[in-house]
């Protein structure tokens, strides 16, 4: 019989019920604990799952994170807690030789950051951070458009937009409007993924420089300098191509993304959560100004690609994909350290964005 990863839960956040149905699907993994301080917590969490999206033997609840670290069962955590926390516990769970699949914003900085991608490494374990968008199938599909000199050319700009519109309540109950748990606010929740987006088009290359400008923020006091509610970034690369994205908790859902060169550009509307339907896609166009004595017009010239994937909760889903690829590479023994170098990158952008946006938008250099 296939040997399964075998999963616990560090702790009982909203996102964990998605990924749970993940590891019900990906067919290498099975959750055997999830954990909370509050063990009677962790088992409403589990009941409630287990009763929309079964595993054969329901998880364990266990009441205390230490434990679970030490538990002899787990093959690797999952670390969905706040990102003030996660320095601990994923280094922690490391030095007990288990592998980490950790939310993001990964950690409050890069410096923390890398003593958790180090424990890692020295502990010969995976490290990956949770972003689903990573593994679909539609990102080679994108690689492949992008790389065909035909369709968008030379790059000059990206531009990228995450964003939604939360409640007045959010920011009084909601753990991402807490300096302290969240310090990075919608940069951190939002724009890891439009930060991601702009690597994954460079090839991963860094910039060179970069301005964000704080266009809102919440709970500003003498001890905090509050939690940033709304953020555009500019990045400049070393060949001259620009990047701007956009994150805000005060716009209506959008998540998109804009790829524009000297032959053409390319366009995906849901490049977070993907749209249902069981097909994922981007546009690439190459419009061609005409003239014809006194008519001028545009030729649209525009094609679309997709992939054939579910959106969601489905074998075939993006967030299935994480999980899965997790799996194969811990179960394999050889850790890839592409996982951790990426994020390590995102999160040094991120912080990046974080002191200009903290000092009126001063430049900063790489």
């Amino acid at each position: 019989m296939e040997r399964k990863l075998r999963w616990g839960i560090l702790g009982a956040a909203n996102i964990a019920r998605k990924n749970w149905d993940a590891i019900r699907n990906s067919g290498n993994g099975v959750i055997v604990a999830v954990a909370s301080r509050d063990e009677a917590k962790a088992q409403r969490f589990i009941d409630e799952c287990q009763g929309e999206a079964p595993f054969g033997e329901a998880p364990r609840a266990i009441g205390g994170y230490d434990e679970m670290i030490a538990a002899e069962d787990l093959d690797a955590i999952y670390v969905p807690l706040p990102t003030g926390m996660r320095r601990e516990w994923v280094i922690k769970a490391a030095n007990a030789g288990k592998h980490v699949m950790c939310e993001k914003p990964c950690a409050v900085d890069s410096e923390a950051l890398e003593a958790m991608t180090s424990a890692c490494a020295a502990n010969k374990v995976q490290f990956m951070d949770g972003v689903m968008y990573m593994h679909s199938d539609r990102m080679p599909k994108l690689r492949e458009a992008l790389d065909d000199p035909e369709n968008v050319g030379e790059i000059r700009r990206i531009a990228s937009a995450f964003s939604f519109c939360a409640p007045p309540e959010f920011f009084g109950e909601n753990i991402r409007g807490n300096s302290e748990l969240e310090p990075a606010g919608a940069l951190g929740d939002l724009g890891w993924y439009t930060i991601r987006a702009t690597l994954f088009v460079m090839n991963y290359e860094m910039p060179v420089s970069l301005r964000a400008t704080l266009l809102s923020s919440a709970g500003s006091d003498e001890s905090s300098d509050g939690v940033p509610t709304e953020l555009s970034a500019e990045l400049i690369f070393a060949n001259g191509t620009s990047a701007t994205f956009y994150n805000s908790f005060l716009t209506e859902n959008q998540q998109w993304f804009h790829v524009s060169g000297s032959k053409g550009h390319l366009k995906v509307d849901d490049f977070v959560l993907p749209h249902p339907g069981g097909e994922l896609g981007f546009k690439v166009a190459n419009p061609n100004f005409v003239q014809q004595g006194c008519e001028f017009f545009m030729e649209r010239n525009e094609r679309e690609y997709s992939v054939e994937e579910e959106a969601n909760n489905h074998p075939t889903a993006q967030e299935t994909k994480l999980f899965r690829k997790f799996a194969e590479l811990a179960l394999s023994g050889t850790p890839d350290p592409f996982w951790p170098d990426i994020s390590i990158k995102t999160q040094k952008v991120l912080d990046a964005c974080l002191i200009s946006a903290r000092n009126d938008g001063q430049r900063v250099e790489f």
